[in-house]
């Protein structure tokens, strides 16, 4: 499949705190972007992919009402933000190689900062809505999601000596990126590893920094083959590798035994294969970061150092735009950019195969999106062909 096809437009929603926008308006306003920098309309959509697990993403029919289009699309529930931002390109492979479609939009859209006051939404409702957690974790005090992933942090201390200056690296990096991306939520709001460090704990080892935002905003992208590519108005940038894996103890990371692991230990080695590439030919990095022990934990797992290394591997200006070693989360990511899921990422790692991002990593040639819900890990690998 590398190779077969390509991202041709990309768009961003306005991203922002609570706006009183909705996901559909969000979406929509995203779209029109994706459609204006591919050179498209509506019309020419007939294919549409987005994640249905929230009730409210952006579907066929409010893709009609919007655009006040008819024609019968293509569509799948394999798509959205996530890990499914990543993978969205090869089911869409599938169906433009078997000639159900032909240009084919992916969407995600979250409100979740318009809807926190009302206290729904967002990440924490729909682990708290599960029986299993409210029966045999919650009772424990292992909720939210912070605590989760303080618990894998500090386990990932104890084993490897990582620190609190490596994850604040991190957390420094991001928000360096922020503070060069005009629509970073966080722009102009700098943060140095002394102000991470005075900073608070909430959980410990985190502070409120090594947590992502909660935000309104979203992002689209459209795929088609890499023959039509050509006649459009972007360069090409080629989809040339995706890989998938999955943790068999799904969202229960109290289960999991490799505690300090994410799935990307089995879908990056798939993604390298399928481009023919390897982790030293990686110009730019953008990883789903809801948390920056899990940058820390992908970066080990998707092969750019070894497993234990990642702390002393960060340190530094390693993850600088600018430092010629491995530029990560270039727009600010989840951290410091916009809590949108993922799929701005990969309109990240876009623009700077495009060679147009604000944080500009000279002369990138091939980029990745790392995706990640728990349960699944995702790689995209993109390049200039």
């Amino acid at each position: 499949m590398g190779g077969e096809i390509a991202i041709v437009g990309i768009g961003d929603a306005d991203y922002s705190k609570a706006s009183g926008r909705t996901t559909h308006e969000i979406a929509a306003q995203a779209t029109e972007r994706a459609l204006d920098d591919a050179g498209l309309t509506a019309a020419d959509i007939d294919g549409l992919m987005y994640v249905p697990y929230s009730g409210d993403q952006f579907d066929a029919a409010a893709f009609h009402a919007h655009f006040g289009t008819k024609r019968d699309l293509w569509v799948s529930q394999k798509g959205g933000g996530m890990v499914w931002a990543a993978s969205a390109p090869y089911d869409a492979a599938l169906a433009i190689r078997s000639g159900q479609a032909t240009y084919i939009l992916n969407t995600f859209s979250v409100a979740w900062a318009t809807q926190r006051p009302q206290m729904v939404g967002g990440p924490g409702q729909v682990h708290a809505e599960d029986l299993y957690k409210q029966n045999l974790e919650v009772p424990f005090g292992w909720f939210p999601q912070p605590v989760y992933f303080a618990n894998i942090a500090r386990r990932h201390m104890h084993e490897f000596g990582t620190t609190s200056e490596q994850l604040g690296a991190i957390a420094v990096a991001c928000r360096l990126h922020a503070q060069l991306t005009p629509d970073a939520v966080m722009r102009n709001k700098p943060l140095t590893l002394a102000d991470y460090l005075r900073s608070p704990m909430i959980a410990d080892p985190f502070r409120k920094e090594d947590c992502c935002l909660i935000s309104d905003g979203g992002a689209a992208y459209i795929m088609t083959s890499l023959e039509r590519a050509r006649d459009l108005r972007q360069p090409i940038i080629a989809v040339l590798g995706v890989g998938l894996g999955t943790s068999r103890t799904g969202v229960y990371w109290s289960q999991q035994a490799a505690f300090t692991s994410t799935p990307q230990v089995f879908a990056a080695p798939a993604a390298f294969a399928m481009a023919g590439i390897g982790p030293a030919d990686v110009d730019v990095l953008a990883c789903y970061d809801p948390f920056t022990i899990v940058s820390l934990m992908q970066i080990e797992d998707m092969g750019f150092c070894r497993k234990g290394e990642g702390g002393a591997f960060v340190v530094g200006d390693t993850l600088h735009f600018d430092a010629g070693k491995l530029p990560y989360n270039t727009h600010g990511g989840m951290l410091s950019h916009a809590y949108v899921l993922g799929i701005a990422h990969v309109v990240e790692i876009v623009r700077q195969l495009r060679r147009t991002a604000a944080a500009q990593v000279p002369d990138a040639a091939v980029g990745i999106y790392g995706g990640y819900t728990g349960p699944q890990a995702s790689t995209l690998i993109l390049g200039r062909p």
